[in-house]
């Protein structure tokens, strides 16, 4: 790679630390990178997933050769700093999944047998049956979770392995550990580039080369032998029982507290960046079942609309059909909770349990296993089977134990209009996080857009006829128009009331039979009712069709 460019410099040093396999050029090691600035920038640079952050100048070479820019996929695989894995799955599980879709041409066979090789190679063997965990209960080790982040990649058969900063957040001994085991892989044919922040000064060895950069600029880089000697020819020895990583970094580091320091070590950075080029080892260097399994995501899915329903059902105990005792008062007021507060659940649903697999959608897109809107499109269809069953419990219940229009075709429509909203409510929110990181304002604004379609399209708090016209046309835009009609039409169709004549309500008794509100609330609703079905369902693949273009959006706007 001949220069890099990033969009926004640190002006901090990075110490890049590189060990490479023997690959037919044993006078040649290859190697692993440990920065202390700028080091996610510099490898995706090198993975060309710099996206729009900045600009790439120059070419990547592997082992002599040009590599185009739509090849860089192939060659690369990269493993982030964080281990993006489904908590519900075992080890064995996520690997045989990454696998078959890594592997697609290969037979079942054939990638069990891969699978197991990885999980041998990285010591995975002995927890290939327990799931990998998650903050809220335990799972394998952290050290583990490591290994199997870096098997996943394994499994794609990279011919060079970029993990950024594999050891942050371990203790030293497993640290040590996994840099063992990379040290291993690199001698097993295997080309491994890694980062490491603060590494111990006893793994200063164990790589077989050392780079440093500071703003951007190549200072340093060769074998760690090489490293002393070359800042001790320049005046800048390493203290006896120093950490040589410390030392070197703090060398080559521009202090930016004031002006006198950042000139002077700018200049002291200048100076052995122009020694490092005229040394003799510059001119010989070469640059070079998750949600399945979530028991608890299941069990919220199904209670928390039966709850709902129970605390509905608990205020309205039993309908009744005497109007002075709010027969139709306590049937809109069921109707407007089904369709208001059915997108609220399916909200929470998607902000709690979605933003986990977006994060491993933006990863393994970026592996060339899948895109980002195929990620979108199997959550949908996941969870439509759990989606079903919670709004049909939620119906089956409040339905019959409050005493609604005791018809079985009638309740089939009520459950069938009360999903779309359930539904629509999570599909938005995934939609919207497509091209919106924070889970929190895409909460907030999904309850804002649910909150104005309940106010212009129910016609629950104003007439739809007596609203200014610009509303009447919006309200068409709105699922609440088209589910409301449907609901009231459903349960008050044919619905003959009682009244009370002892009663001291003034006009208490001038409804007497159901048509009577959907004739002066919705009028012609009787005549669209097929038609309102027809336009509620639409907005489903209405919805889909969004979703992937977001998903599209999203893979210009994420690059790592």
């Amino acid at each position: 790679m001949d220069r890099l460019q990033p969009g926004e410099r640190d002006s901090g040093t990075e110490l890049r630390q590189v060990k490479r396999g023997d690959r037919g050029e044993p006078s040649e090691p290859s190697c692993c990178l440990s920065v202390s600035s700028g080091k996610t920038t510099l490898l995706d640079a090198v993975a060309g997933r710099i996206g729009n952050a900045g600009t790439l100048l120059g070419d990547v070479f592997i082992n002599g050769r040009k590599i185009k820019r739509e090849k860089f996929q192939d060659c690369f695989s990269y493993v982030l700093q964080s281990d993006n894995l489904l908590s519900y799955l075992t080890v064995e599980e996520t690997l045989t999944y990454t696998a078959q879709l890594a592997l697609q041409r290969h037979s079942a066979e054939a990638i069990r047998k891969k699978v197991s090789s990885v999980m041998a190679e990285l010591s995975l063997t002995h927890v290939a049956h327990s799931v990998i965990g998650g903050r809220f209960f335990p799972g394998i080790s952290g050290g583990e979770r490591r290994r199997v982040s870096i098997a996943s990649q394994l499994l794609q058969n990279p011919r060079v392995i970029l993990l950024d900063e594999p050891t942050t957040g371990l203790d030293s001994m497993t640290a040590n550990q996994i840099v063992g085991l990379l040290a291993e892989l690199a001698r097993r044919n295997r080309i491994v580039i890694v980062t490491i922040h603060q590494p111990r000064s006893e793994l200063f060895r164990v790589f077989s080369r050392i780079a440093i950069m500071s703003r951007g600029e190549l200072v340093f880089c060769g074998q760690p032998e090489e490293m002393v000697t070359f800042f001790s020819q320049c005046g800048y020895e390493c203290p006896e029982y120093c950490n040589p990583f410390d030392i070197y970094v703090d060398f080559t580091s521009v202090d930016t507290r004031n002006s006198e320091r950042e000139a002077a070590t700018f200049s002291r950075m200048q100076e052995i960046a122009s020694a490092y080029q005229s040394s003799e080892i510059y001119q010989n260097i070469r640059t070079s079942r998750n949600l399945s399994r979530d028991r608890m995501g299941v069990l919220m899915r199904l209670s928390q609309n039966l709850i709902y329903g129970l605390f509905v059902a608990f205020f309205v105990m039993r309908l009744d059909i005497d109007v002075t005792k709010g027969a139709v008062q306590d049937r809109i007021g069921i109707i407007y909770q089904s369709i208001a507060a059915s997108p609220y659940t399916g909200m929470l649903n998607a902000v709690a349990l979605f933003p986990a697999l977006r994060a491993i959608g933006d990863q393994e897109s970026q592996d060339g296993l899948y895109s980002k809107w195929q990620m979108f499109l199997a959550y949908i269809f996941h969870i439509l089977p759990f989606s079903i069953l919670s709004v049909c419990v939620f119906t089956s219940f409040l339905y019959w134990t409050v005493g609604m229009n005791p018809q079985t075709l009638r309740f089939l429509s009520f459950t069938a209009v009360v999903l779309v909203p359930h539904i629509i409510g999570e599909l938005l929110t995934v939609v919207l996080l497509g091209v919106v990181q924070d889970p929190n304002m895409v909460n907030t604004g999904v309850a804002l857009l649910n909150i104005a379609g309940v106010l212009v399209g129910s016609g629950f708090l104003r007439n739809t006829q007596q609203m200014p016209q610009v509303f009447q046309w919006l309200s068409y835009l709105t699922f609440q128009k088209y589910g409301c009609e449907l609901l009231i039409v459903t349960e008050f169709e044919g619905l003959d009331f009682t009244c009370n004549v002892s009663s001291n309500f003034t006009g208490a008794c001038l409804i007497t039979h159901g048509n009577q509100i959907i004739d002066e609330g919705y009028p012609g609703a009787l005549s669209r009712y097929t038609l309102d079905f027809f336009l509620l369902y639409s907005f489903l693949p209405a919805l889909l069709v969004l979703g992937m273009i977001s998903y599209k959006i999203r893979d210009r706007l994420v690059r790592h």
